[in-house]
């Protein structure tokens, strides 16, 4: 087997396992019950899905100035992502969104029960 067989191989595995992590992803978003869990399942297996379908690519195309662009693309996703969900986490709980009788621990209801937040647009 040469490398470039054994690279294809284990792209097509990233490949695969990427979009199963996707797969899990849209039935965590379907099937769970408040937007807490469903970020929580839309954020964690849709970024390690993503960098292993990066990963694959790399794999595949086997190009350094490629590889480059998928690493950026990886670390902006990495970046991102947990902020974006964060925020959007704490705008759900001040518009009082989040059920609280599902959460353990909420270390934003002291914050949230002081903040009202505005409806509509200015």
């Amino acid at each position: 087997m040469s490398w470039a067989q054994a690279a294809d191989a284990i792209a097509g595995a990233c490949f695969l396992v990427g979009a199963f992590l996707a797969l899990i992803a849209a039935i965590g978003i379907l099937r769970l019950p408040d937007l807490l869990s469903r970020m929580h399942a839309a954020t964690k297996p849709q970024v390690l899905g993503l960098w292993l379908v990066l990963i694959g690519l790399g794999f595949r195309l086997r190009e350094p100035g490629a590889i480059g662009i998928l690493v950026l693309v990886a670390l902006f996703q990495l970046l991102t992502t947990p902020v974006a969900n964060h925020m959007m986490g704490r705008a759900s709980i001040r518009a009082g969104q989040v059920r609280e009788e599902l959460l353990v621990v909420n270390d934003l209801d002291r914050v949230a029960s002081d903040h009202q937040e505005p409806r509509g647009a200015p």
